[in-house]
């Protein structure tokens, strides 16, 4: 029922009600954006989407879930079809600790939880600078829209399009795909300080890449993030003209 209720964009509707803000939000608690008061707290099955999420994901900054939503709500928004999976990597973290999440939206469940490394001029262990230019080897920022799978130099490997102009909508022409890798061993990090390093592609551990491609290959969506602040005020994803969100201006602050 859940499904058929996003794929009616009445999802869309709803985070939006349940990102706006309130006179009353001040005196909520500000670490954690499901605990806001919300107009919407009567529609159990919306809500409860909103914190299973964030349950079932302890490790990851609840704000940045917050975020990676608010971006899927404006998408529908905007007319794209609904997705049943949402990635969110949040590269705000060392590259040696698990910073990638599939979630089902449908069931609000966490079907993966993965190591990613970032590009080989994004940083060491930490994660510093992005781009959308060619030649970079950095790692991109936004909202992504996954496509079809190939097998090329990397293996099996998935296609992402870039939706958000001047920070990712160059990742086709820059090759920035998901794949697995080798030098994204757990082992390997703990002897050097960090992960190996991609070309700027999120890749994830070499064993666990085809079954991540063929849960979110296919018109899903995937959110890059860090507290970039030129990227964070000029998204089109998280600064929708209609609505105001309390997650996209509590990372802001």
């Amino acid at each position: 029922m859940l499904y058929n209720t996003i794929k009616a964009l009445s999802f869309s509707a709803c985070l939006s009600l349940l990102f706006t803000f309130h006179a009353t939000a001040g005196q909520a608690d500000t670490n954690n954006p499901f605990a806001l008061p919300s107009p919407f707290a009567g529609d159990q099955t919306h809500l409860q989407l909103l914190k299973s999420l964030s349950k079932a994901a302890p490790a990851a900054n609840p704000k940045v879930i917050g975020l990676a939503l608010s971006a899927l709500d404006c998408a529908l928004s905007q007319g794209m079809s609904p997705a049943r999976n949402l990635t969110v990597i949040d590269y705000s973290l060392a590259s040696t600790v698990p910073r990638l999440w599939v979630f089902d939206l449908i069931t609000g469940k966490l079907l993966f939880n993965e190591l990613v490394a970032h590009g080989k001029n994004t940083g060491e262990n930490f994660a510093q600078k992005f781009s959308n230019t060619y030649g970079s080897l950095q790692t991109s920022l936004g909202l992504f829209r996954t496509k079809d799978t190939y097998v090329g130099s990397n293996g099996y490997s998935l296609r992402m399009q870039g939706l958000e102009s001047g920070f990712n909508d160059k990742a086709m022409e820059r090759a920035i795909v998901f794949h697995g890798a080798d030098y994204v061993d757990p082992k390997l990090a703990k002897k050097q300080g960090r992960l190996g390093r991609s070309w700027g592609c999120p890749a994830v551990r070499r064993g666990i890449a085809q079954k991540v491609i063929d849960t979110i290959k296919g018109e899903q969506f995937l959110f890059s993030y860090y507290p970039d602040k030129r990227w964070l005020n000029a998204s089109k994803f998280l600064n929708c003209p209609s609505n105001q969100r309390f997650a996209q201006n509590s990372v802001k602050q």
